[in-house]
């Protein structure tokens, strides 16, 4: 027989003899693999056009110069426009303004408007100029006219003609769609209107939001920007398209990095499960294979047929993990749109575009997993000797190299040493490779750990048969186990590994759902809260409108805020500045504080407090104690750092101050939030008659605390649905990996099972045998996988999460969750166990034992 037949002969006499657990193999190996695709198409298509849609709004510009605090003055633009080396300056004015009609949509309601002139943007970004009627060819220079991309028409249901009602502040103005974009991205709701227009319209006479400039040919690009951000100074920076792509990239970096990472972490659990089944195939052919060799076939020969089974493995489990993953991928950019949940990429219809180089990549690391559970089973059948093999009874010697300890010792030690390292680039690669070492030094050390856990039950056992109290089926399945302890662990490896990843992404979002909701308590604590839309560069509610609410009755305590947006490092995104009455006895009273603070006694006289929050210490090396710069008004302002406060809600960094200092520094006594505190005697219907009678009622957001509680959760909710899918694959992993194992195991043991039943042991014995079995190997599995998935879910929680987030999370326990899943796979295991050996135990008691003749 030639050499490939024999190769093909074999390979389908062990797909016909093991076809149920090869088949559980390639579903999880395509799990892993359509789990990862998918996050991949998602995030590239999500990125890209975001990155599409943002270029096109900066059009054909050189370089984009930006104040710190947002808008700046027009007096700018003129220098610019005469300064050497501009060939042409184009201002623009870009902000968002509350859609009144939209205002039951949540988070949804706003629009964002660009300011141009239409004679410089022809040359700069032609794409944003507006298209009039034919007999209104000068409506893109009329006050009243506004322009919208076919994504807005659509959101907004309006048409050319029509009139479209925006709030100002206080008030609400009516302009007229004087029809749509010379082109603009699927998706992209944007409105563009004459420049003088929308600064009267809105508030901002004399303010721009940026200056984007085309240079004369001969200049080179980067000791221009050099030279114009020194003359500039703090208050501004320049910057390229490239950079605001960085920046872009920057501000979903670590949410993207940590999805893959975790996509990576459930295929990399199904190379257990093909270690596991891929083991115990092999111990069970280890007879076959020796023969084969004694019949001239070469070790050569058998490493190929051996990695040939885990090539045909690996490629159907890819090639199905592509396909599915491409399907998953295209119904969650339908359901959840291009942000996962996330909220970076939000306002974009992405499209798909398969890459042929990233599925590429994806078929290789599927493969390569694949490969890597198949070395250990396959090096060791080709190092064995034939005439040891045919001996009777030496299966589970096939593997005594697992039992030595000291490779898992190390990968344990060198994942302890690895949790102490710090971040590369904001990426907790070191954490994730913890994890990784984690998971194979504890499953390493599971025979070890075995021989020594059964051992000691089978003494008990033994005791109790002298003194009356057990059978001896009972002495039966724990002496298999304590002197079969490679078998055991090796049916146990992937069972423990997708148990792991589940009790660890349980943890982890748990610990992390729980304390924002603490936290949520913590910063929402009054009844109502009410916004407006800004006016201009400043907030919504000016001096008379704040007296109006400060003198209304029923209500017990109203605090105002003030908040904006500044840029203090242009490769990061923006930071929030929050303005608001704190108590300067006990800051605690008013912010999440964790660690150290300083009280206002202990300042400095005239220094001012500044308490910022966890992600300014990481990434801006705001410490408590530091003196730090912050942009207020006009100018760079000295403040110190009175303490550091927890926020989920602003993962790029945020700092808060008293609203004294900021309005001192500012002369801005504008404010665009309230918080009301209802009198005990206020219902709540009561609260919001009183507030719709004032004169601007109709313009004023209303909010209970509650339902923004509820919201904040279901955004957490849908932000994390990738993570609940990942728990999901890891439970279905796990179940996959208990059907696989104690089926291969039982098919693996035909021959013990016809020597028990010749010495007088009953099929019945056997079933109930390898059900306690499978009950006592998935209890031990399940515990460790436990204690692994525990420590884990710490390495998560304090180590991955700040390091990729920025934040803090309190430690809480799923035991509900937990126990549920622990008893389903109990329950799983018995089952299998007890079906595989109704299959096993089935046939002739003479054919079960011919091959030990």
């Amino acid at each position: 027989m030639k050499a490939a037949s024999l190769t093909n002969w074999l390979l389908l006499c062990e797909w016909r003899a093991r076809f149920v657990q090869l088949i559980v193999v390639v579903m999880a190996i395509a799990l892993g693999v359509a789990l990862g695709f998918s996050i991949h198409l998602i995030n590239t298509a999500a990125f890209n056009e975001f990155s599409a849609a943002s270029k096109s709004l900066s059009g054909q510009s050189d370089l984009q110069v930006y104040g710190t605090q947002g808008m700046f003055d027009e007096s700018l633009y003129p220098k610019l426009a005469q300064y050497e080396g501009v060939k042409l300056a184009n201002p623009v004015l870009e902000f968002t303004v509350v859609v009144p009609d939209k205002l039951e949509s949540g988070n949804d309601h706003k629009l964002t408007i660009l300011g141009i002139d239409m004679f410089r943007a022809a040359n700069m970004s032609p794409d944003l100029l507006g298209v009039p009627a034919e007999d209104k060819l000068m409506d893109g220079l009329a006050d009243d006219a506004i322009f919208l991309s076919p994504a807005a028409k659509k959101w907004l249901q309006v048409k050319q003609g029509d009139m479209l009602r925006l709030n100002v502040g206080m008030q609400s103005i009516a302009l007229r769609v004087a029809g749509g974009l010379t082109r603009a991205r699927a998706g992209q709701r944007v409105a563009v209107m004459d420049i003088g227009a929308a600064q009267w319209h809105f508030q901002y006479l004399g303010f721009l939001s940026r200056i984007e400039l085309k240079l004369d040919s001969s200049v080179h690009h980067a000791t221009f920007k050099e030279k114009l951000q020194k003359e500039l100074g703090s208050q501004f920076f320049v910057t390229k398209i490239l950079d605001q792509e960085a920046r872009v990239a920057n501000m979903s970096r670590a949410y993207r990095v940590n999805l893959n990472m975790l996509a990576l972490v459930a295929l990399f659990t199904g190379a257990f499960l093909v270690f596991s089944t891929q083991a115990l195939s092999v111990i069970r052919r280890r007879g076959q294979f020796a023969l084969l060799r004694v019949l001239g076939f070469t070790q050569r020969q058998l490493l190929r047929q051996l990695f040939m089974e885990g090539i045909v493995l690996g490629t159907i489990g890819s090639l199905v993990g592509l396909a599915v993953g491409y399907g998953f991928a295209a119904l969650a950019i339908k359901l959840l749109g291009g942000d996962l949940g996330s909220g970076f990429f939000s306002g974009i219809q992405p499209s798909l575009h398969l890459s042929p180089i990233a599925a590429l990549i994806y078929f290789a690391v599927g493969l390569s997993v694949t490969l890597l559970g198949s070395i250990l089973p396959v090096w060791e059948a080709v190092r064995a000797k034939p005439a040891v093999v045919l001996k009777s009874g030496s299966q589970d010697s096939a593997m005594d190299r697992l039992l030595t300890p000291w490779p898992a010792m190390v990968c344990l030690s060198t994942s302890i040493l690895l949790t102490q390292l710090p971040p590369i680039h904001d990426l907790p690669v070191f954490g994730y490779l913890a994890i990784a070492l984690l998971l194979i030094g504890g499953i390493a050390l599971m025979p070890r750990f075995a021989a020594w856990f059964f051992s000691f039950w089978m003494r008990i056992v033994n005791g109790l048969i002298s003194r009356g109290q057990s059978n001896a089926v009972v002495l039966v399945v724990f002496a298999r186990l304590a002197n079969a302890p490679n078998q055991a662990s090796i049916a146990l490896s992937g069972v423990l590994a997708s148990f792991s990843l589940m009790v660890a992404m349980a943890i982890m979002v748990l610990s992390f759902r729980v304390s924002v909701e603490n936290w949520l308590e913590h910063v929402l604590p009054a009844d109502l809260y009410v916004r407006a839309a800004d006016s201009g560069n400043q907030g919504g509610f000016q001096s008379v409108e704040q007296k109006a609410m400060a003198a209304l009755s029923g209500f017990a305590r109203i605090d105002f805020f003030r908040m904006q947006q500044l840029v203090l490092d242009p490769n990061r995104p923006e930071i929030t500045l929050i303005a608001r009455p704190i108590d300067n006895a006990n800051p605690s009273n008013t912010l999440p504080l964790i660690g150290e603070t300083i009280e206002k006694a202990q300042l400095p006289k005239g220094i001012r407090p500044l308490w910022v929050s966890e992600a300014m210490v990481d990434l801006y090396g705001y410490t408590v104690g530091k003196q730090v710069m912050i942009p207020v008004g006009n100018a760079m302002h000295a403040f110190t750092v009175a303490g550091v406060w927890r926020d989920y809600g602003r993962q790029f960094g945020a700092v808060q101050m008293q609203l004294s200092d900021y309005q001192m520094l500012s002369n801005d006594l504008s404010i665009n939030t309230v918080a009301l505190w209802l009198q005990a005697k206020t219902t709540m219907t009561d609260a919001y008659a009183t507030l719709q009678q004032l004169p601007f009622g109709d313009a004023l957001e209303i909010t209970q605390s509650q339902a923004m509680r509820a919201k904040s959760l279901k955004i957490f909710d849908r932000s994390f649905a990738v993570t609940y899918l990942l728990e999901m694959v890891a439970v279905a992993i796990g179940l996959l990996g208990v059907a696989a194992s104690f089926s291969a195991q039982a098919l693996a043991r035909k021959n013990e099972f016809g020597m028990l039943r010749h010495i007088g042991v009953t099929r019945r014995q056997i079933l109930t045998m390898l059900a306690v079995e499978g009950t006592l190997l998935t209890s031990l599995g399940v515990a460790i996988g436990f204690v692994l998935g525990w420590t884990i879910g710490l390495i998560l929680i304090f180590i991955v999460n700040p390091q990729s987030f920025h934040w803090t999370m309190q430690l809480y326990m799923p035991w509900g969750w937990l126990i549920l899943i622990a008893g389903i796979m109990l329950f799983s295991a018995s089952i299998t166990a007890l079906i595989a050996g109704r299959h096993a135990v089935s046939g002739s008691v003479i054919r079960a034992v011919k091959e030990d003749w």
